[in-house]
């Protein structure tokens, strides 16, 4: 599995001024996505809905509002 392009805008595109340490999303080779964000597990664990579940190895990421809506125009439909 490699990153094959980057989803939305750079961090450095969105304004950061150093570019190194902010959300971003990449697309794999084998289709799914890759996210950095912050590391929020134990913040929203318990706020999930009842529907929804996450595995022992599994984290809860936020990223922002930004980052998500910049790479819009780059998800593909299907």
């Amino acid at each position: 599995m490699k990153i094959v392009r980057r989803v939305g805008a750079s961090p450095r595109e969105r304004g950061s001024a150093t570019g190194s340490t902010c959300p971003d999303i990449f697309e794999l080779s084998n289709g799914d996505f890759a996210v950095i964000g912050r590391e929020a597990t134990a913040e929203l664990d318990s706020e999930l809905p009842s529907d929804a579940a996450r595995a022992d190895y599994e984290r809860i990421v936020v990223i922002t509002r930004e980052t998500l809506l910049r790479a819009k125009q780059d998800i593909p439909d299907a």
